[in-house]
């Protein structure tokens, strides 16, 4: 192979961090933060095991697999350890409730976790302490890669969750599996050239709940492939021809390969991470925190609002402005019209605001039709990091008008969530599968997760008895 094929600093320099990373580099913040963020995800995953979609994909993927090499989690059943994986990561981004990382625009827990505990679980040799610090390996290397590539990728219609979270899987499953850094260069470029996800699923279609699934399946391959001596692409993020970033950007000058390893092992992107607390997608979050302070300080209704408009970046408009169509659950919980008005009616935006039967509700969307989207050309000059910022003024019937802005919203990473909320989260969503005790116990593992002799201890405490 010529040199120029081989010409991979960047790719090797974050396969080097992965398979060298020990728990001792990483700070202690970081590790109280990644525990909440998994915990979190874990939640996630429990409350959205038996809705209409995963079931529908645990039911078709367990007449095609009678092998029993993984847990399914929140339930009894077993399928392999790549189907899992899929199921897994699909339950974690079932309702819109899981973390996002704003700047990288990737949901990390829902594509790491699947395929690590997956490795955990079928080789029972990982310590809680390798599972956390392998944890950390997939939380830092997709957001960076999602920086890299700048807001444009997801904005051309890359639904970058999947296509980024598939780097984030194969590291977090690589360290797991205890590559070397060649190997692990070999992982990464197996799943890279997997990577993949169309934003247009947002539009009513079950699918996008599947994308993340099938981004840790795609890591978790990529990591037990290169383990055995399979080869990637070794050049996968700097290929000038075919490689990643080229092929998932328009142009050259849309992507930045200095972000994939600036401040690598000094800046720590799972600091970036963020959670919800509404069961809708994160572009949405900073309007619905708008609407609640402005309700703060001057008390209104929905029936008082003649007109609502948001102005944020170029993203928030083509990723959730759209007039809203009743099309699914999906479309509901990515619309920001249909968020502002359900906030407006029910006073939150959680998992019990959005059934099938209220996509259609005629008072919702009445009020949505009030709410409008538009660019702003300052917010989008800011960069990623400020892409979900929002300037919302509310109109009044009686001609009052209310403003505010907001860059970050709650449980953001500059506006992080206490403990005993994440908790209390992780209780409420956790309760749809398993008994109170077990998920106490399944609490009190993830947060002290570096005490446990064997990591998979998390995988059997989410296992429903027949």
């Amino acid at each position: 192979m010529s040199d120029a094929l081989r010409d991979n600093p960047y790719t090797r320099e974050l396969a080097h961090f992965v398979s060298t990373l020990q728990l001792s580099d990483v700070p202690q913040e970081v590790l109280s933060r990644i525990k909440l963020l998994m915990l979190d995800s874990l939640g996630c995953a429990l409350y959205g095991a038996h809705l209409p979609w995963s079931r529908i994909l645990r039911k078709t993927l367990g007449a095609l697999d009678t092998s029993q090499g993984a847990q399914v989690w929140g339930t009894s059943e077993r399928l392999s350890l790549p189907h899992a994986a899929l199921v897994n990561g699909t339950l974690v981004q079932g309702f819109e409730l899981d973390d996002v990382h704003r700047q990288g625009v990737l949901h990390v827990g829902a594509v790491v976790l699947p395929a690590l505990l997956g490795v955990a679980e079928t080789r029972r040799n990982l310590t809680g302490k390798e599972f956390l610090a392998s944890a950390v390996a997939g939380y830092e290397v997709g957001p960076r890669v999602g920086i890299c590539m700048g807001p444009e990728h997801i904005a051309q219609g890359w639904h970058s969750g999947a296509t980024v979270g598939v780097f984030s899987a194969a590291a977090g499953a690589a360290r797991g599996l205890g590559l070397d850094p060649e190997r692990t260069v070999h992982a990464l470029g197996v799943a890279g050239t997997q990577a993949a996800g169309l934003m247009a699923a947002q539009y009513g279609s079950m699918v996008k709940r599947m994308h993340a699934g099938r981004s840790s399946q795609s890591g978790l391959y990529g990591a037990l492939l290169a383990e055995n001596g399979f080869t990637g692409i070794e050049a996968v993020l700097e290929s000038e021809y075919g490689g990643f970033c080229t092929t998932f950007s328009r142009s050259t000058d849309r992507f930045n390969f200095a972000e994939l390893v600036a401040g690598l092992g000094t800046t720590w992107q799972t600091m970036g991470v963020a959670l919800k607390f509404y069961s809708c997608v994160g572009s949405n979050h900073t309007t619905l925190d708008a609407v609640r302070n402005l309700q703060a300080k001057h008390p209104f209704g929905a029936q008082e609002v003649d007109h609502i408009m948001v102005s944020g970046s170029q993203v928030t408009m083509d990723h959730v402005g759209w007039p809203y169509k009743p099309e699914g659950l999906t479309s509901a919980q990515l619309n920001l019209p249909y968020c502002v008005a359900t906030f407006l009616l029910e006073n939150n935006c959680f998992v019990d605001q959005f059934t099938q039967e209220l996509v259609a509700d005629p008072a919702r969307m009445a009020l949505a039709e009030k709410v409008h989207v538009e660019h702003d050309e300052h917010i989008t000059s800011l960069g990623s990091k400020f892409r979900h910022m929002v300037r919302v003024s509310v109109t009044l019937k009686d001609g009052t008008v209310l403003k505010d802005t907001v860059e970050y919203p709650r449980g953001s990473e500059r506006n992080f969530a206490s403990e005993a909320d994440v908790v209390k989260k992780f209780e409420r969503l956790a309760a749809e599968s398993l008994p109170k005790d077990q998920i106490e116990r399944l609490r009190d593992s993830v947060l002290n997760v570096e005490s446990l002799s064997d990591a998979a201890q998390i995988v059997d405490l989410m296992r429903v008895a027949q």
